[in-house]
């Protein structure tokens, strides 16, 4: 049964969602059954570059900045602060980092290349 804010994926086309309402015991997109992304929590052989870092209302991604160039890049930042829930789309150029008008307790981030990462 999918769960309230998993992240699911198609292999074929790439098309990402997050599940608001449990349901299904699997989406399927392209003919094909999604795959779910598991947060991946640590990096060692990659400087720590993945896991989101919250400093007062801002994320940043990796203690070691992560590159933002056109074939590797941060898609997306979420952070919560336990009530509610938002999301900056990145682009590559642009820092990997975002300011919230809350307090962020927890946040997850999708690279392109190496999926979901989450700070807990």
């Amino acid at each position: 049964m999918t769960k309230k804010g998993q992240i699911w994926k198609c292999e074929i086309c790439g098309n990402i969602i997050q599940v608001l309402h449990e349901g299904a015991d699997s989406l399927v997109c392209c003919g094909k059954p999604m795959v779910l992304q598991e947060a991946h929590l640590k990096d060692p052989e990659k400087g720590e570059k993945h896991i989101p870092l919250i400093e007062r209302n801002k994320v940043k991604v990796g203690s070691v900045e992560h590159p933002m160039d056109e074939k590797h890049y941060i898609e997306w930042i979420e952070a919560t602060d336990g009530s509610q829930i938002a999301i900056v789309f990145l682009s590559p150029g642009e820092k990997p980092e975002a300011e919230f008008c809350f307090k962020p307790i927890a946040s997850r981030i999708y690279c392109n290349i190496h999926g979901l990462w989450s700070n807990k």
